[in-house]
């Protein structure tokens, strides 16, 4: 049964104030006696004193303490199972109820509310902000979030993903934007920072360290559970979402961000500043600049640099799409290095493509001079193909072929022309009629196709019939020869005097 807070006053008054006993209290207010109870035990009165009826629960109370004591969070389920193992025999909502006040009551910790000097100190965590959809693919929008502790100035700034490399890009820019670096760094124990952790045994990510390192600042994980540590930023991050991400339209990425600066340096910047509320967060801000780290000479590298291979195809797969390079880096290893603008792709130190980047999905982006290079790679291959196939097939092609090229003709044409010719015709009479028509002096496939035609006439054989073939290489670049068949006549015993009868 609900308690209202007037009826809990009242049970309260009655018992402290009046001195009722508490079955008097339940019948004049109409209430069940456990409940009021269980309110005045809430209030801290020990049970001696509540003016209770014996109870079979109390020869179970000194188990019950002890082992609330030991595992103050069991729940009242199982210590009830564990009170009927030892004999206990009343219902479990009246166990239940009797129990509730036996249990250690939590402590609540007081926290300090935290000083910071100017400079000293910057809390950093990102933000997840639903999906946005470009392209074919869905990806996360992410905020990172970085607050100065002193004046409260933040940085803000969306990324499609919370990886190592876009959590670099956060802190570089937000120290360019602020000019300078603090101290220290206080942030959750992510994997960005932290590999692992026991206790105050902490193992940081290396490439973490060799950035701290370049910008000078200490970076300090807050314990573990210890979210009051990073109230700074958590309070931020709120504030971003109501105050700026909130019913806000934008038409890009690039966008969101644009208006994420404008705010930044603008409402955000302008708002009270909550040590001394006659000051603005932008006027504290210009307190704490001079109290900051000085920049480093050169900025630490924040490229995405990883290593691809290259399969059959000439394209490089990178973040879910496919990137173009020269055909003469198939079968090879290269390293792609990109930005958010841009994607290179290396071998060794040289560039051998660059692309502009995508965030689609199973998008192909291409240089025109690497698929032309492919094609007319290919071309070349299918020339030379059919002139293997052709001088396999008929080797007086070859004179034929020379010919040609040396009056200027089109060798691949007339190697064209000639395979046409072999697949009609066959091996045997295609090298007769390339024979006749070099004795002719006219080396055209044209003489030779003539040729054949008046040879197949005088042979009395009717015109060929096309075979078509597959268009797999592998099948179509056969070459077979014609056999003399005369061995199949003797095992018919037909000779050519049996003929003649």
């Amino acid at each position: 049964m609900a308690i209202d807070k007037q009826t809990r006053a009242e049970i309260l008054r009655l018992f402290f104030a009046e001195k009722w006993k508490i079955g008097t209290i339940a019948r004049q207010l109409g209430v069940h006696h456990n409940t009021v109870d269980r309110i005045v035990a809430h209030a801290g009165v020990p049970l001696q004193l509540r003016g209770r009826k014996p109870s079979k629960l109390d020869p179970f109370l000194p188990f019950i303490r002890e082992t609330l004591a030991a595992w103050p969070k069991l729940p009242s389920s199982r210590l009830y199972q564990m009170a009927v193992e030892r004999g206990y025999r009343g219902s479990q909502s009246h166990f239940r109820n009797l129990i509730a006040p036996e249990r250690p009551r939590p402590v609540t910790e007081a926290y300090l509310r935290l000083k910071t000097l100017p400079g000293e100190q910057a809390q950093v965590d990102w933000a997840h902000f639903g999906k946005v959809r470009i392209g074919r693919a869905e990806r996360p929008l992410m905020g990172f979030v970085m607050v100065l502790s002193y004046s409260r100035r933040p940085f803000l700034r969306f990324y499609l993903n919370a990886g190592m490399d876009n959590f670099l890009r956060g802190h570089v820019e937000a120290f360019e934007v602020w000019q300078g670096v603090p101290r220290e760094l206080w942030y959750d124990n992510l994997k960005s920072v932290v590999l692992a952790r026991h206790g105050d045994a902490i193992q940081f990510n290396p490439r973490f360290l060799d950035f701290a390192g370049r910008y000078r600042f200490l970076p300090k994980p807050v314990a573990v559970a210890r979210g009051n540590e990073k109230g700074r930023v958590e309070r931020a991050i709120r504030y971003v979402r109501d105050s700026f991400f909130a019913a806000r339209a934008w038409r890009d990425l690039d966008d969101l961000n644009a208006q994420a600066r404008a705010w930044c340096e603008g409402v955000a910047a302008d708002r009270p500043w909550a040590d001394d509320r006659s000051l603005t967060v932008r006027e504290a801000f210009e307190r704490e600049r001079g109290s900051l780290l000085a920049l480093p000479d050169d900025s630490f590298p924040v490229d995405e640099r990883v290593e691809v291979r290259i399969g059959k195809t000439p394209y490089a797969r990178f973040d879910l799409n496919d990137y173009s390079v020269p055909h003469t880096h198939v079968r090879r290893i290269l390293t792609v290095v990109a930005t958010l603008e841009e994607v290179r792709i290396l071998d060794g130190v040289d560039t051998v493509a660059s692309h502009p980047r995508s965030f689609d999905k199973a998008a192909r982006i291409e240089t025109p001079e690497h698929i032309e290079g492919l094609v007319r790679r290919k071309r070349q291959a299918r020339r030379l193909r059919g002139q293997s196939r052709l001088l396999q097939a008929a080797p007086n092609s070859e004179r034929l072929l020379a010919e040609t090229a040396r009056r200027g003709g089109y060798i691949g044409a007339a190697v064209a022309a000639l395979l046409r010719l072999l697949d009609q015709f066959g091996a045997a009479e295609l090298e007769a009629a390339i024979d006749e028509a070099l004795e002719r002096g006219v080396p055209h496939p044209n003489a030779v196709r003539l040729s054949l035609t008046r040879r197949r006439e005088q042979q009395d054989k009717p015109p060929p019939i096309p075979v078509e073939l597959p268009r797999d290489p592998r099948v179509r670049d056969i070459a077979v020869r014609d056999h003399d068949l005369g061995g199949y006549d003797g095992l018919a015993g037909y000779h050519e005097e049996d003929s003649e009868e």
